[in-house]
């Protein structure tokens, strides 16, 4: 009595047959508006023609892509055959929907989609992209493979956790500081390109979120690499990093241990805002110089100056520190105990302030130390976050008047903080 035909499943069915149309026609709507020969309803065909496949079975699914194999031929020969040469960009996309159409007869959703998508960008961006190619120079793009390798080759065969019996090396810790090396030295290259100057405060802001000393040694080398006309946005981009530091160690403070942050609320919001200050106001005399490189740096007269935008060899160079400054503050206090507190939240703070802060909050948060101790041993490392600049500044940036800017600001802030915070931990010990 047809028992079949009631269990047909009608919604799943036209879903899918839906999803591929639109699929379709969403790719088809752009070939259509540059007038080329396969337009909205070939593009709706074809993944329509996927998804019957991919709602039968594998072999309909490959007699489909097939079909649509030989519609792409039949569009080349009718195209060649008028003159205007192969559509060899319109019949990639034309795979990849029967490809999209198949997924969707199968039942999946985000892929196809996503497929779509992607597809339709890169045939609607077509002059930006190719102008994008155009523009990128050998070093730069060879800058871009070496970080993918950095990122997506080498991370992921490093093993996980400790590699000694010490419990003291961890290698996949190590080589994410050379990913972000990597990754913020490419970020501030791009963002000068983009922007000039302005663009050097913005990554400093977004670069001190994830690791303000990394940040800093970035800045410096734009400032040694301009010859200096970069120093005083350069300036504002280390302490705007500063501030980022901060703000986000205040936050991991918050969430693992309220009440550590309470006590130590006053000196962190003093620091924040004395140098967030700095940074709004910064110095004047130089502007005009500064307003020129925002003209140069995107017409690309001045980036013949510039190095890569990728150092592997400074990259290494940086994560050996970290791994060496990881392992004294690990032994420091494993021998010293809860005196060697201090000492830990002084080195991590010069390394990683992240993770000194982290720490400090999680041992307050179990008893091991008090609120007050825990605030101030945040302030400690926050506060070396901050001095290490100075060196890095120095040695990098090779620019006396700015290192001596930056070392007004951080120097009396951090004094600033450290002072409340002492202040306010004799007062609860009184």
């Amino acid at each position: 009595m047809g028992s079949d035909t009631g269990a047909w499943p009608y919604a799943p069915t036209l879903a899918r047959l839906a999803l591929a149309l639109g699929i379709g026609l969403f790719i088809g709507i752009e070939r259509e508006r540059r007038r080329k020969e396969a337009g909205l309803r070939t593009f709706a065909f074809a993944a329509l023609l996927g998804a019957i496949g991919g709602l039968l079975d594998d072999r309909y699914a490959l007699l489909a892509m097939a079909l649509v194999g030989v519609l792409v031929i039949l569009l080349n020969v009718e195209t060649i055959h008028t003159g205007e040469g192969a559509e060899i960009t319109t019949s990639a996309a034309l795979l990849v929907t029967g490809f999209a159409g198949v997924l969707a007869g199968k039942g999946h959703t985000f892929t196809p989609t996503a497929l779509g998508v992607v597809v339709a960008g890169l045939l609607a961006w077509k002059e930006p992209l190719a102008g994008f190619s155009r523009a990128l120079t050998e070093s730069e793009f060879r800058s871009a493979v070496l970080l993918a390798i950095v990122a997506f080759v080498v991370y992921p065969v490093l093993p996980r956790g400790s590699v000694d019996p010490w419990q003291l090396f961890e290698p996949r810790e190590a080589w994410v500081i050379v990913i972000l090396i990597a990754a913020l030295g490419f970020a501030n290259y791009v963002l000068l390109k983009l922007y000039g100057a302005r663009g050097i405060a913005l990554a400093g802001f977004l670069g001190g979120l994830v690791n303000s000393t990394v940040t800093v040694t970035e800045l410096s080398n734009r400032v040694r690499e301009s010859n200096g006309v970069f120093g005083d946005a350069a300036f504002r981009g280390v302490l705007l990093a500063t501030c980022a530091m901060l703000l986000r160690n205040g936050v991991i403070l918050a969430l693992f241990a309220p009440a550590a942050f309470r006590a130590g609320l006053l000196p962190l919001a003093l620091m924040l805002v004395g140098t967030g200050a700095a940074a709004l106001i910064g110095p004047t005399h130089r502007r005009h110089q500064s307003g020129e490189a925002d003209r140069v740096a995107p017409n690309r007269q001045l980036l013949p100056t510039l190095e890569s935008p990728f150092s592997l060899t400074a990259a290494l160079k940086f994560g050996a520190a970290f791994l060496a400054l990881q392992i004294a503050g690990t032994l420091a206090e494993r021998s010293l105990g809860s005196a060697g507190f201090y000492f830990v939240c002084l080195a991590g703070g010069t390394v990683s302030s992240a993770s000194a802060v982290a720490s400090a909050a999680g041992l307050a948060a179990t008893g091991a130390i008090s609120p007050d101790v825990s605030a101030m041993g945040a302030v400690i490392a926050s506060g070396a976050s901050a001095l290490v600049s100075l060196p890095i500044v120095a040695r990098v940036g090779r620019d006396w008047r700015l290192t001596r800017k930056v070392a007004v600001v951080l120097v009396a802030a951090v004094l600033l903080g450290s002072a409340v915070t002492w202040m306010q931990l004799l007062a609860h010990r009184a």
